[in-house]
């Protein structure tokens, strides 16, 4: 099944696994070479329907933001790398408010670039808070921000017509992870549009190809998280959309896909006790960014906006 799969996506695709991907490649510590190729493998993720958009604003199911959110990043989060209970602050470092709540200072991490290598900096995010002060979705997401400058490279301003004492967890939130300013239709961020995904993100694996009810991300070498310990450790993830359940998890028991997501109590609950079978129960959120190493997949679940009931992970092998 995994030898077929993988041959539908080559055809698709057009693009050929590199070598050592699948089940059986060897694993690695998380940061280890982060620059060179192979070692990682790939893991097949199975997820309820085919992403209606990947755009971050747009992806309003969980399946969209689950694979949304590999190659977007929000400002706001916290990761703990494997074997280390530290956690390590995403792109925004830190925060402070004024009195009144209505202006937000986040001074940002420097040294992170976009996958298209633009730099992230203050005025990137001045650019994505231009498109959210007119998009009616992401003004459900962080209402009431009415403007935004960079004093420095390093610092953006926040500025909202409301006191906002939840600014930091608003902004945590998928749906405004922040795209490259070129990515965006016009780059000033004004009633933008995303123009394109591919390339778009800061996160840990940037989109290679979508076809036929799979899209397959692959690792983003540069992500800045390498370097502090946060992988990716896969080189590829391929996320086949099964719209049955049960098929989802036929596939999962059989090692066709290695996580099988957004499962409903009636499917999940005879499996929970499954020596097998690893589960991620309610309120657990997505899985963000997926890792491999020596313990098997484990997965980061920072805040969500729509966890999955339950999904079930198979580390046999990984």
């Amino acid at each position: 099944m995994r030898r077929r799969l993988r041959g539908i996506l080559v055809a698709a695709l057009l693009v050929a696994c590199c070598a050592g991907c699948g089940a059986g490649g060897a694993a690695r510590f998380s940061g280890e070479d982060p620059g060179a190729a192979g070692g990682g493998g790939e893991l097949g993720y199975a997820i309820a329907a085919e992403p209606g958009s990947l755009d971050p604003l747009h992806a309003r199911t969980l399946s969209g933001q689950t694979v949304a959110r590999q190659i977007f990043e929000p400002l706001v989060e916290r990761m703990v790398p494997p074997y280390s209970g530290r956690a390590v602050p995403g792109l925004a470092l830190g925060w402070r408010h004024s009195g009144d709540l209505r202006v937000w200072s986040l001074r940002l991490r420097e040294g992170v670039r976009f996958q298209d290598g633009e730099p992230f900096d203050a005025a990137a995010v001045v650019a994505n808070a231009q498109r959210w002060i007119g998009d009616p979705a992401a003004r459900v997401a962080l209402p009431g921000l009415v403007a935004a400058d960079a004093p420095r490279p390093d610092l953006v301003r926040l500025i909202l017509a409301q006191p906002a004492p939840r600014l930091p967890s608003l902004l945590a939130d998928p749906r405004l992870g922040i795209v490259s300013p070129p990515a965006l239709t016009p780059p000033t961020g004004v009633a933008a549009t995303l123009n394109r995904v591919r390339q778009a993100g800061t996160g840990p694996y940037s989109l290679r190809g979508q076809a036929a009810g799979v899209v397959v991300l692959e690792r983003n070498r540069g992500f800045w998280g390498s370097r502090l310990g946060l992988g990716p450790e896969l080189d590829q993830i391929a996320f086949r959309a099964v719209p049955d359940p049960a098929e989802r998890v036929r596939l999962l028991r059989e090692d066709a896909v290695r996580v099988a997501a957004d499962l409903p109590a009636s499917v999940a609950l005879p499996l929970r006790r499954d020596p097998l079978l690893t589960a991620l129960g309610a309120g657990t959120g997505h899985a963000l960014a997926l890792e491999r190493s020596v313990r098997g997949i484990t997965t980061w679940r920072p805040q969500s906006l729509a966890p999955a009931w339950l999904a079930l992970v198979n580390p046999g092998g990984a």
